[in-house]
């Protein structure tokens, strides 16, 4: 009996210390996230135990019954690096510890659409996609996309006039208007609106922003020779449920960035963008009596509805509006001198509304219906040139996307209308009798077709083609191949070989021709131009054993243009003669992209591209104006958890490029000199919903004045009232005029705005 009572109480004294050592034990729990965004399926895991646990749905984990110890926290996903933070736990201890993996995303995982036009993996893709995500842009917040492409390498936003500020995107040194911008893959931002269009879009909506160097006419048709920007929006059901990103600077810039999404029911979901810009503050730092910088006032609207459907098929439908009024000039300018000739202004009114959207159809079949319109109407006074016009675009497209065998096929057909007319010569009759414009209206139906071989496991061989008939130009056909080659998980080789073909307009597309400070002259009849390209890309991936990652992606390209059309600025001072290129055009050069992930935490993106674009024409060789040899950008991150700081220092750097100069006595610089705008930024995120961050812009106080005795020519005279010109209409030199110039504010490389500080909060409401 006293056995078994001795028994009992052995017994009972073991369940209470299993008790007592249970409730000694303790547990972590926490939230996964990455953009605001609840990251599913994170492995959690404690190294060299056997502690671990999985996010849900929701980016929530639990990890319970945890030793009292020293121990390292692990977080790793697909699509991030590994995430470790050292943590010390007691015996009872039920810590909270969320983890933010937004610094920790590694590009080369994305969904890119852009290189074939269907959803892959970017690692997959034989075409080379660049991919820029909101968080790349917020390590430099700017009040819209133009700017923020700044500091992506080999791509340079262009201001061509210093008194309106318009300008447009250069890829590897092609101008302008050989981007092709897209929105969801449709092409409403092209021709006349490449100006002001990337200005207005909410930064708020975008997804991500995929780019593709080099032609791509094969897919996208004409003006896909330099390369695409495709501007990818959110959908709605990922979007957080609200935002808001407001941000001033001490110039007086104010930018609000909002966006909110709602649900309709279960069948629909839609996502709303505004963008709010205004800047009114004169300023003339370099004492040329013209303002430095555009005074603007900028709305535009996005709204975007998803709906849900059987099968999961896609149905979005989208639409934007922008209304911009922007204006530089004489300080003294008010509206009643608009048009008029005796203060100078450069006044601009943009109206522009667009739709898209995509429809797969009801079919057992892949078939996917894209269309969009958009209206684009601009009212401008350049001094006393008025330029009126109007485009509207309308393109519908039709693909059939079907994988048999190792095959994968993409087979479409495409057409595209444009009319256009404004009251420049580009749009006049011949009659001089009735002077009546006569609108220009361009058909472009077109086909094509792709297939992506598998070869192997670890090749890849993609055939395109295209056939396009313009209505101006005839039938137009544009091959393209690329090839893929996985070496291994972390070293992939790409050949990508194709033709572009671009037709022009020259009015739309040239500030340069529409200032009325020179003349336009057209010799021949302009043809389309012709490009070949040839892009080699290697990407490699290193792991090292103390978790630093460091991914590499280096590429060499060439492209050669026939039909080349060129606005030659030297042989007459006061012209500007276009015709096609007795000879032929070259592009050529390295690009090499470097992204790192320490294990300090320290984060290092850098770019370089040394490149070589050159006019060749009778047998002689010159460089492309306002082109650069080199170009390098930069973003340098560190964040401190523990005090919710991050640091970020972004920048880019160009070497000297041509510049456009009156004449042989114009004192200007022929060339520019090197140059860096250098931006530092301080966020802090230790506030629920909320960051605060601020810095400084141009950190130099690099403006392009530096070393010029002026940059506007004649800025005192911008009507020529008091310019003397001879029998043959070239400019005397006189006392007043020692230097024989006209007023010219085309002389510009760069941005004339200083250092600047700013600070911005941003709020993001998930649920």
């Amino acid at each position: 009996m006293k056995r078994t009572r001795l028994q009992i109480l052995l017994a009972v004294c073991f369940i209470l210390s299993g008790t007592i050592s249970n409730a000694q034990l303790a547990s972590i729990t926490g939230k996964i996230i990455s953009e605001n965004q609840p990251i599913e399926l994170a492995s959690v895991a404690l190294l060299g135990s056997t502690y671990g646990a999985p996010s849900d749905k929701s980016g929530i984990y639990t990890i319970k019954n945890i030793k009292a110890g020293n121990y390292i926290l692990r977080v790793s996903c697909v699509g991030f690096e590994k995430f470790e933070k050292a943590i010390s736990i007691k015996d009872g201890d039920h810590l909270t510890l969320h983890v933010d993996l937004s610094n920790y995303a590694i590009l080369l995982n994305e969904v890119v659409i852009t290189g074939t036009m269907k959803e892959v993996s970017r690692l997959e893709s034989p075409v080379p996609v660049e991919i820029y995500t909101p968080t790349y842009f917020k390590k430099n917040p700017t009040p819209n996309i133009y700017e923020a492409l700044q500091n992506v390498n080999g791509v340079r936003p262009q201001l061509n006039c210093n008194v309106c500020n318009t300008g447009d995107i250069h890829i590897n040194g092609l101008e302008g208007p050989y981007t092709m911008v897209l929105v969801d893959g449709m092409p409403i931002v092209s021709s006349l609106s490449t100006v002001y269009g990337l200005s207005g879009i909410p930064n708020s909506i975008v997804e991500r922003i995929e780019i593709v160097k080099g032609p791509a006419s094969s897919l996208y048709g004409s003006e896909a020779v330099g390369g695409l920007i495709n501007i990818i929006t959110k959908k709605p059901q990922n979007a957080p449920l609200a935002s808001v990103d407001i941000f001033s600077t001490s110039w007086g810039e104010y930018n609000a960035d909002l966006a909110f999404k709602l649900n309709a029911g279960k069948k629909a979901s839609a996502l709303t963008g505004l963008n709010y810009f205004n800047f009114q503050n004169r300023v003339d730092n370099n004492k040329d009596n013209f303002t430095d910088m555009t005074l603007q006032h900028r709305i535009s609207l996005f709204q975007k509805w998803n709906f849900n459907r059987k099968e999961n098929r896609l149905f979005s439908l989208a639409a934007r509006y922008m209304y911009e009024d922007r204006w530089g000039g004489d300080m003294r300018w008010q509206k009643q001198f608009r048009g008029g000739d005796s203060i100078y202004g450069e006044s601009i009114f943009t109206n522009r509304w667009e739709i898209l959207g995509n429809y797969q159809l009801p079919s057992s079949e892949k078939l996917l219906l894209s269309f969009s319109y958009n209206n684009h109407n601009q009212d401008s006074r350049y001094g006393t040139t008025v330029y009126d016009a109007q485009q509207n675009i309308a393109f519908l497209q039709l693909t059939w996307d079907k994988k048999i065998g190792k095959n994968d096929f993409l087979i479409g057909t495409a057409l595209r209308y444009t009319y256009y007319d404004d009251n420049t010569p580009a749009t006049a009759t011949s009659n001089q009798v009735t002077q009546q414009n006569q609108a220009q209206q361009t058909w472009l139906p077109g086909i094509f077709a792709q297939n992506e071989i598998s070869l192997s496991e670890k090749h890849k061989l993609l055939l395109g083609f295209r056939y396009d008939y313009n209505s101006y130009h005839g039938n137009i056909f544009t091959p393209r191949l690329a090839y893929k080659w996985t070496l291994n998980d972390n070293n992939i080789l790409r050949l990508n070989g194709g033709t572009g073909y671009r037709v022009v307009n020259l009015f739309t597309e040239d500030h340069a021709a529409l200032t009325g400070a020179r003349s336009i002259e057209i010799k021949n009849e302009l043809r389309p131009e012709r490009s070949h390209n040839l892009n080699v890309n290697y990407i490699k991936k290193i792991y090292s054993q103390n978790d630093t990652y460091i991914g590499l992606d280096v590429s060499a390209f060439y492209t050669y243009f026939n039909n080349r059309i060129v606005g030659d600025y030297d042989k007459d001072p006061n012209k500007i003669i276009y015709d096609n290129l007795n000879g032929h055009a070259e592009s050529k050069g390295l690009s090499i992209n470097i992204d790192a992930v320490l294990s300090n935490g320290l984060k290092v993106i850098v770019g370089g591209t040394l490149m070589e674009n050159t006019l060749t024409e009778n047998g002689i060789t010159k460089q492309q104006i306002l082109t650069e040899n080199l170009t390098s950008t930069w973003a340098i991150s560190y964040k401190i958890n523990h005090a919710h700081l991050s640091f970020d220092y972004t920048g880019n750097m160009y070497s000297p490029m041509r510049l456009p100069l009156l004449g042989e006595s114009d004192p200007r610089r022929a060339y520019s000199p090197w140059w860096s705008i250098q931006n530092i930024q301080i966020t802090y995120d230790g506030f629920t919903h909320f960051q605060l961050y601020g810095g400084v812009k141009n950190l130099l106080n690099w403006t392009p004045n530096q070393g010029n005795p002026f940059i506007i020519a004649r800025s005192n005279d911008p009507f020529d009232k008091e310019v003397q010109f001879g029998n043959n209409g070239q400019v005397i030199a006189s006392p007043n005029n020692p230097y024989a110039l006209t007023f010219d504010p085309n002389y510009v490389y760069g941005p004339n705005q200083g250092i600047r500080m700013f600070l911005g909060i941003r709020y993001t409401f998930k649920k």
